[in-house]
């Protein structure tokens, strides 16, 4: 068996660029991506997420738990969606960032887990 190595690819889309939502085409390419991925044994998981202003941040460092509405950053730029994969080395991983920025018509941040 070939050991592999689970990736975060994270799907980041600029506000100046229009809205989050993806148009139907690129709905269509993400669909045919994802069954690429469990086609070929890369698929762990994916989601899209809610808009930044959905977020809240919790602190509970210092006792008890503080709660702030809205992102923590502030940003243009945030994360949409993401997909968890595995492959077996990170040229193979970076090839499937590019198909899936391809799918979705945005920039992937490749990221690998820790080995755990």
């Amino acid at each position: 068996m070939i050991p592999v190595a689970q990736y975060l690819m994270s799907v980041l889309h600029d506000d100046s660029i229009g809205p989050v939502t993806a148009t139907p085409a690129e709905d269509a390419a993400i669909d045919v991506f994802n069954e690429k991925l469990r086609a070929d044994g890369n698929w762990v998981f994916a989601g899209g997420l809610a808009s930044p202003a959905s977020a809240t941040v919790v602190d509970g460092r210092h006792g008890e738990p503080v709660f702030t509405d809205g992102p923590y950053l502030e940003s243009k730029e945030h994360v949409v969606g993401f997909w968890i994969i595995e492959a077996p080395h990170l040229d193979a991983a970076l090839r499937l960032a590019a198909e899936g920025s391809r799918s979705c018509h945005r920039r992937i941040e490749l990221r690998p887990f820790l080995a755990g």
